[in-house]
């Protein structure tokens, strides 16, 4: 217990924080981080999860590009080197993804890796706990934090630390200009016969009915000939209703891709903030990390990627005794993302045909750099030229004088 200061008075620790860091979450940002702290070696951290129950988070699929080998190989369940979609009139659109791989983890499997480095290191402590208060204190030294947390036992523990990463959901999306969802139902599918090709995952496959505001599209990534995720995602205003996401499913396995028999042998679902909302990042000695503070990508809603850049980033400030946690992504990225929103979201471009020109026309290198926004200014000019011209400049000379309204409470944090 020399880790936790307990809540009450006539016991709590003073002087040193307990630990260099503390990082509140189980979720890809907070795993993630984790896993980049301990593997320093010469920090003290501890990782708080929910305890199993309610509060505790299904079983999620995270998925990203990157290029050659991490130190998070041991976590990828499956990956692939060609990536296709296919346009509303079905005509296929297949890429190379090389030198990048499109990977996929299990949320099981990351905690599984990131659990064994924590107990591997000897300043590592995972504690299964719900995080109630986190907040900055002052003391002689400087801004502290602290957590304030319940065990599963119903004890009340106050851990300190010098650094709280903080990857809890917010109560409310900060006031925003636009804002969509990227909201989805996904089914682990098992056909009678061989129905899938594992060397290509189909990340957009427009062959779907569209909403009035935004797009949907279906997401298929074969884990093996007769095995595979298939999701039915939508970029709209508001989520489904549970029957709906079965329908629209039912729909795209029979009619668009005729699976014929098959069992759904496991389920997922989620909703993922699209915004041009500013996302706080720190308070005093608490840093905001995911979701909660602005690493989905606006225009997309992929988020793992940019929690690995911002992950490595501060453990590398970390090493040298600094706090820097950089933004997720850049002013230019966000402000390219903010148009596209807005485009979509007044029905000004067709979501479908947009994206599926960008995967024609453009290299496929450049455009996967692109959506990790990684590329140069001039890249990105040559991507705007694919675009609808009019309507995108359009919205950009109109976003200026729209104001930022408050929002309702959150979405769930991203898997891709």
């Amino acid at each position: 217990m020399d880790a936790y200061a307990t809540h009450e008075p006539a016991t709590a620790a003073t002087g040193e924080p307990a630990s260099d860091a503390v990082v509140v979450g189980g979720g890809a940002a907070g795993l993630s981080l984790a896993h980049r702290l301990a593997g320093l070696g010469s920090l003290t951290v501890t990782l708080v999860e929910a305890p199993d129950g309610p509060r505790r988070p299904a079983e999620r699929t995270w998925c990203y590009w990157d290029r050659g080998a991490d130190d998070l190989d041991e976590a990828v369940g499956a990956s692939w080197n060609r990536l296709r979609v296919h346009g509303a009139d079905g005509a296929p659109v297949t890429v190379e993804a090389w030198p990048f791989s499109y990977r996929m983890i299990r949320s099981p499997a990351l905690e599984r890796l990131v659990h064994d480095r924590l107990a591997r290191t000897p300043g590592g402590r995972l504690l299964r706990a719900t995080a109630d208060t986190v907040r900055t204190t002052t003391t002689a030294d400087g801004a502290r934090a602290e957590v304030d947390c319940t065990t599963p036992d119903g004890r009340r523990l106050t851990l300190r630390a010098r650094h709280v990463f903080d990857s809890r959901p917010l109560p409310a999306e900060p006031p925003a200009r636009t804002r969509l969802l990227q909201h989805f139902r996904g089914w682990f599918v098992r056909t009678d016969t061989a129905r899938f090709d594992p060397a290509v995952a189909d990340l957009m496959d427009f062959r779907v009915p569209q909403p009035r505001h935004g797009l949907a599209f279906g997401y298929v990534l074969p884990l093996a000939p007769d095995r595979a995720l298939v999701e039915y995602t939508e970029f709209s205003r508001t989520p489904l209703t549970a029957p709906a996401y079965e329908a629209a499913l039912a729909r795209y396995t029979r009619d668009v891709l005729r699976l014929g028999a098959f069992t759904v042998e496991a389920a997922e679902q989620g909703v993922i903030p699209m915004t041009d909302a500013r996302f706080p990042r720190r308070d005093g000695a608490v840093v905001r990390i995911g979701t909660a503070g602005g690493a989905t990508r606006p225009a997309t809603g992929y988020t793992f990627a940019a929690v690995q850049r911002q992950s490595r980033a501060v453990a590398a400030a970390l090493s040298t005794g600094r706090a820097h946690a950089p933004r997720p992504h850049r002013r230019r990225t966000l402000a390219m993302d903010a148009v596209l929103l807005r485009a979509l979201d007044t029905g000004r471009i067709d979501g479908p045909a947009f994206f599926t020109t960008l995967f024609r026309d453009v290299p496929p290198h450049r455009l996967l750099r692109f959506l990790d926004g990684a590329t140069t200014l001039g890249e990105d000019w040559s991507v705007g030229l694919c675009c609808p011209v009019a309507p995108m400049l359009r919205t950009a000379l109109e976003l200026p004088f729209l104001p930022r309204r408050p929002l309702a409470p959150r979405a769930e944090e991203s898997h891709r």
